[in-house]
């Protein structure tokens, strides 16, 4: 499953409306960056549903897809997709996995710096936002607020990350990659630091299972 970014426009309105949203601008727009960082800081833990929807330039049919998902920093997480078709993520700290139960294909690499710069250290990592990403305000939309995001390393796989917050609670994440393939995730029922079993993050190739790539020491 890959992930991206797109959308939003804004219409004209009447010149007090658009003097008023003048003076409420500088308000929304720190509210948003100040919303990441605090949700960064006070949340540990988490878990929850998702919906995906995956789109491209080429005008073909959006990827629709959706499961659920659980985190404890830093970089232990499940996120299994259950439709259309199942698929698990596991990363132990050590170890990332991926398994097709259609396949019973397992890949598996070091985790390392993977989550660095990628959308996934908003949830999982573990290094100060600000070292990975050059953040800014996205304003409001959609009774949302929103922060831009962009890696400040070339090579992360992605061009731009939109984060959208209500009320401190992360709602949306839209991710543009360099090939202008676009992610909309939506999360649903997120429930901020609960107690996880430590066996969610942990993963053990199935029997018979065709193992691509080589095991960190100690990830099992």
């Amino acid at each position: 499953m890959n992930i991206g970014s797109s959308f939003f426009a804004s219409l004209a309105r009447a010149a007090a409306v658009v003097a008023l949203a003048a003076l409420v601008k500088p308000v929304l727009a720190a509210e948003g960056v100040a919303q990441l960082q605090r949700f960064v800081a006070s949340v540990h833990s988490a878990e929850g549903d998702f919906e995906q929807v995956v789109t491209s330039q080429s005008g073909r049919r959006p990827q629709e897809a959706s499961g659920s998902f659980a985190y404890a920093r830093p970089g232990r997480f499940h996120w299994e997709y259950a439709t259309p078709y199942r698929q698990v993520l596991v990363g132990d700290g050590r170890a990332l996995w991926s398994w097709d139960p259609d396949l019973n294909q397992v890949t598996v690499r070091e985790m390392g710096d993977a989550l660095g710069a990628t959308p996934a250290a908003i949830l999982f990592g573990s290094a100060a936002l600000e070292d990975s990403f050059e953040l800014a305000e996205g304003g409001e939309q959609d009774g949302l607020v929103w922060v831009d995001a962009r890696p400040k390393n070339a090579e992360s796989g992605f061009e731009a990350l939109r984060i959208g917050f209500a009320d401190g609670e992360l709602s949306r994440m839209e991710m543009r990659d360099h090939f202008g393939q676009t992610t909309l995730i939506r999360f649903l029922r997120m429930r901020a630091n609960p107690s996880l079993d430590e066996e969610r993050f942990r993963f053990t190739p199935p029997p018979g299972a065709d193992l691509i790539g080589e095991v960190p020491g100690g990830a099992r």
